[in-house]
């Protein structure tokens, strides 16, 4: 059975920069009152990219998945398989993968959207890694992509400054060494109601509530306690010990989750890789965005080994570890 590893990454983010003052301001025109001190005491956020309105996740997601190409240094032609993380498709089908694979100009390998919210880019990872270890695949592109700013409430304050828009891609491929060393994916359906947009098109009317709804205090107890035992789990699965984790690139939410399960699993905060500052929470695009910073700063070098985990709604989760 070959392996699997990762060769490339890439990242994409909306220009338009949002400064927390700025969010302020123009939440204030509709009577939401909320500063920059409240944003980054609660949350660690300062700013975040916001697409104009009418871009889509495929357009965030194809810019990604040429700079991951590129960095792999193959071309696009190789790609036989496309996994799209996202909970904001461009329709309800085709499938924002589709869409992905034709503005890249290529054809004839599956393509397929992953659903599994924040957690989702690590769900669609570990799916790619099974279907090349199948023999299904050969080179695959994963992508997390996200418009949040399409389904947040602007006038509920507990929400709208926690989400940012923007894409994370790699390109994953055969090898004949270990890349990909353990996956660790969980869901808890009976947890649904604590974060969730619940609002659908029916018959050609939005039927429910299309807006992004959640219950903070019980998602921060849910995700540290679900992330700590996973990152456990994952790391046992390898063979490895938690001292040997090189990086954790975990989901970028919030600075107090990070912080609470860095210090739970003895993780020294240098060693976790922090971009929600500037990009606040990405959903399925926070965990690529945040290893492609990573790499291109120099932090994360080939032969290290990453740990990287989603929480989101579902409730979903997962963890994986990876040697780069």
């Amino acid at each position: 059975m070959p392996y699997t590893k990762i060769i490339g990454t890439g990242a994409y983010l909306p220009p338009r920069v949002v400064s927390n003052d700025d969010l302020a301001a123009q939440l204030a025109q509709q009577g939401v009152e909320t500063s920059d001190a409240w944003i980054t005491e609660r949350t660690g956020i300062r700013q975040r990219h916001l697409a104009d309105r009418g871009v889509t996740s495929s357009q965030l997601a194809t810019h990604a998945a040429r700079a991951a190409i590129n960095d792999a240094g193959i071309h696009a032609a190789e790609v036989d398989l496309i996994i799209v993380a996202t909970s904001t498709p461009d329709h309800i089908f085709p499938s924002t993968a589709c869409l992905v694979q034709s503005q890249l100009g290529i054809s004839g390998g599956a393509a397929f959207d992953v659903q599994a919210v924040c957690s989702g880019f690590v769900y669609a990872l570990t799916t790619a890694d099974a279907l090349i270890k199948a023999g299904v695949a050969k080179t695959a592109l994963v992508i997390g992509a996200e418009v949040f700013s399409s389904i947040l409430d602007w006038k509920d304050r507990g929400t709208c400054v926690l989400f940012g828009d923007g894409a994370g891609a790699v390109v994953l491929t055969q090898s004949s060494e270990p890349g990909l060393l353990a996956a660790k994916l969980n869901a808890d359906g009976s947890q649904n109601h604590i974060l969730c947009t619940a609002g659908n098109v029916s018959y050609g009317e939005v039927i429910g509530d299309p807006f992004l709804r959640m219950d903070g205090q019980a998602v921060f107890k849910f995700a540290v306690n679900a992330l700590t035992k996973s990152a456990q789990e994952v790391a046992e699965q390898a063979g490895l010990t938690l001292e040997q984790i090189d990086w954790m690139v975990p989901h970028q939410a919030n600075v107090r989750i990070i912080n609470f399960i860095g210090r739970k699993l003895g993780m020294p905060s240098e060693k976790v890789v922090i971009t929600l500052d500037k990009h606040a929470n990405t959903s399925a695009a926070s965990v690529p965005l945040a290893l492609d910073a990573a790499r291109k700063d120099g932090r994360i070098q080939a032969g290290q080994v990453v740990l990287m985990q989603g929480v989101g709604g579902g409730f979903t989760w997962g963890s994986i570890l990876a040697r780069m």
